[in-house]
């Protein structure tokens, strides 16, 4: 990352982004299970949006449902932001989504299915919860860079 907070997002994700829709945006948002930020297409979040919908119906009946429901929409929706990249696939991660995803100098950006995360490095070797044939990776990319893990 430099200075001004911009990163370059990979070009395998920007290519699948740009097959969803038009838009040269990314939605940032908070994993709710990791120290780390989730992204995606603005088409994903129509899905999401779905989703969480059907997933509210089947526990409608529960007590407090109505409220974890209200939670998990204010942290999927009201706590994003999208940001635009640009021809390079530079965007600049805004200070409050790094501060949420602790991302500090370095960026790690890893495909999870239908989105992807952005890791720092540092807190996802950290993480007892990742595989270590996942954390390879980490290490892989540190060590292109001439750091170490």
């Amino acid at each position: 990352m430099d200075a001004k907070g911009r990163v370059s997002v990979p070009a395998f994700l920007r290519s699948t982004i740009e097959r969803r829709g038009d838009a040269r945006t990314i939605v940032l948002a908070k994993n709710p299970l990791f120290a780390c930020l989730d992204a995606y297409d603005p088409a994903y979040a129509a899905l999401k949006h779905a989703k969480m919908e059907r997933r509210a119906e089947k526990s409608e009946s529960a007590i407090g449902a109505d409220l974890d429901y209200m939670q998990a929409n204010m942290m999927a929706f009201a706590a994003t932001e999208e940001v635009p990249y640009d021809k390079s696939g530079r965007i600049v991660l805004p200070p409050m989504m790094r501060r949420k995803g602790q991302v500090e100098e370095l960026a790690l950006f890893l495909g999870v299915g239908e989105t992807f995360q952005i890791w720092n490095p540092t807190l996802f070797l950290a993480d007892e919860r990742i595989p270590d044939d996942m954390k390879d990776i980490a290490r892989f990319r540190l060590e292109e860079r001439g750091l170490s893990a």
